[in-house]
């Protein structure tokens, strides 16, 4: 069957109107696979546009440390809704120098590995959090943590997540706001870095590092989540 303009813009017409504009791989999948636009429409939805916890500004706020870390431009529509949800410029500062802090992590990470021999009374991990609290100015450290929380995620830095989701258990933020947060990153960071993500957040359940509601402490000790390599080797 071919589509012709007039099916397309139809076909189109949908998530046009829920968004307000369209990006190339919509028309791509509407033309080669119909059922996958609906079902990463639906899925988009869910993840980025219904309301679960996280306020309009507070989610957009981590959308724009994602959008930074991910070097993903074309997402300028994330700006607009930030100014619209309350954002201010002084935020935006906040949330450019809490990202340039995670995506420097690395640095922090040398010297951990590395020097701490030669440099007894150096705490690396400590130092990243005074730095990150001083970024923060007149900003909640929930708000900081779940955006450096999410820059970790995209970037698959898997000790400094863990570093993340302590600190923000200590200053007490929601579990379910810290969850949506990571979510975020699914499309942008990439599903695979959010499985990984949860694998993080449900070791240190496990292991007692962070004091989990009962929710999460049964998500977190449920069996058999360990994918196909713990599958096969259970069959065997």
């Amino acid at each position: 069957m071919v589509t012709t303009p007039l099916d397309l813009t139809e076909l189109l017409s949908g998530i046009r109107a829920k968004r307000g504009y369209l990006l190339p791989h919509h028309g791509l999948m509407a033309i080669t696979a119909p059922a996958l636009l609906e079902a990463y429409d639906a899925a988009y939805t869910a993840m980025a546009l219904d309301d679960r916890v996280l306020s309009h500004h507070d989610r957009e706020f981590v959308w724009l440390a994602i959008l930074i870390a991910t070097d993903e431009a074309i997402a300028t529509h994330h700006i607009a809704k930030f100014k619209a949800a309350g954002g201010t410029d002084e935020e935006i500062d906040v949330i450019l120098t809490v990202t340039a802090l995670a995506l420097g992590f690395e640095s922090y990470r040398f010297v951990n590995k590395n020097w701490l021999s030669h440099l007894p009374a150096c705490d690396p991990p400590a130092i990243y959090q005074r730095a990150l609290r001083s970024a923060a100015r007149d900003v909640s450290m929930r708000l900081v943590h779940m955006a450096a929380a999410a820059v970790f995620v995209c970037k698959a830095g898997w000790d400094a997540l863990a570093l993340q989701i302590v600190a923000a258990y200590a200053d007490g933020v929601p579990e379910l706001d810290l969850a949506e947060a990571v979510s975020l990153t699914m499309f942008p960071g990439s599903v695979p870095h959010f499985v990984e993500a949860a694998r993080v957040w449900r070791e240190l359940i496990v292991d007692g590092k962070v004091p989990a509601s009962q929710s999460f402490h049964d998500w977190a000790h449920l069996s058999g989540q360990g994918g196909f390599d713990e599958a096969s080797r259970a069959a065997r």
